[in-house]
């Protein structure tokens, strides 16, 4: 049985990425070939990415869009707080954290960013219901905060809120940002193009549990954090042709694979074939988990003892991704969300 402590490793600080690389497939590439009795890797350019795929191959994008969902403000007794909206529940309704010094009650009026009063309603653990006077998304996006990582030790700037957010971010919910997806540009979607890659999307809405530490060393008590996704039929169609030709499914990020095979886990429960979801997922996985849908990932180095770095775990095993980030360390790649990526390759079957 894997504990939290299996999950570690020593990271130095200045490989955390600060700030992200002006042009997006500027970064680097490791190639991560786990298929024999000991990993290897390949230290390549982002931009090598389709030479790595073969034509009928499919990429499956998140696009999710971050929401500027950070507020400053204060209590009417002139308290100060912290606002971050976790997902919106309605036009005028959302969900949020609120970082005060005593928690707010039903009722309590709350000034954000000095420009406009909600209200608290109900509490839906760990959040508060925040009622809008107004359509929520229009607030959000014109006084709201782009909510940059806790790791990232600037306040956004213009350049972030350009470089946070994927080229092909569309649906409006996320306070993180798929990551992997970053990397992305014009330039590379045309090489892909040209390769004869195909490309799809589905849509999950990151949420600020992402960022949350596990906080028990057996990761049966981990109670792991919720978020809604959509998986179209369209999607759903490419998948089925996509295995029935003998090509690859491969994830553009963990948001995208936990999407694919939470759609794909359930499916299964119920004795149907993949078809189109709409639902809420707290799939948790850690090694021994198996994968039904996704056969490689490209993916960001993520935080010691993190669930992502469960997840990577189980998709390329434990030895490889270890070895891979001592790798990456070694080889000084910048790590987490304005970092470098990794190309993974599921493991065989034990």
């Amino acid at each position: 049985m894997f504990t939290l402590s299996d999950f570690d490793f020593n990271l130095p600080p200045e490989l955390i990425a600060q700030t992200a690389l002006t042009e997006r497939s500027a970064s680097r590439l490791l190639d991560v070939n786990n298929r024999a009795a000991t990993a290897s890797f390949t230290d390549r350019h982002f931009t090598e990415l389709p030479s790595l795929l073969e034509p009928g191959d499919l990429l499956v994008f998140n696009d999710t869009k971050v929401l500027k969902a950070r507020f400053l403000g204060q209590k009417a007794s002139g308290g100060r707080i912290e606002v971050l909206v976790e997902r919106l529940t309605g036009a005028t309704t959302a969900l949020a954290q609120i970082r005060a010094s005593k928690s707010p009650l039903p009722g309590t009026k709350l000034v954000l960013a000095e420009a406009f009063e909600v209200t608290v309603g109900e509490r839906v653990e760990p959040f508060y219901t925040l009622h809008f006077p107004a359509d929520c998304l229009t607030l959000i996006e014109q006084y709201g905060r782009l909510p940059l990582p806790p790791y990232i030790e600037h306040d956004p700037d213009a350049f972030d809120e350009t470089r946070y957010q994927t080229v092909y971010a569309a649906n409006p919910g996320a306070v993180a940002a798929p990551t992997a997806g970053l990397h992305f540009d014009p330039a590379l979607f045309a090489a892909l193009d040209a390769r004869g890659v195909e490309r799809a999307t589905l849509t999950l809405h990151v949420g600020a549990g992402t960022f949350q530490p596990v906080r028990v060393e057996n990761l049966a008590e981990h109670r792991m954090h919720s978020e809604w996704y959509r998986l179209p039929q369209t999607l759903a169609d490419k998948i089925v042709a996509t295995k029935a030709r003998g090509n690859r499914v491969i994830a553009v990020g963990t948001t995208s694979l936990r999407a694919l095979e939470a759609a794909a886990r359930d499916a299964a429960k119920a004795g149907r074939p993949l078809s189109e979801t709409s639902a809420e997922t707290d799939i948790f996985i850690t090694p021994g988990y198996e994968f039904r849908v996704v056969d490689r990932l490209v993916t960001n180095f993520h935080l010691p003892k993190s669930t992502l770095m469960m997840l990577v775990s189980a998709f390329a095993g434990m030895d490889a991704i270890r070895a891979a980030y001592a790798h990456a360390i070694e080889e000084r790649y910048r790590f987490f969300s304005y970092g470098d990526a990794m190309l993974l390759t599921r493991q065989a079957a034990a």
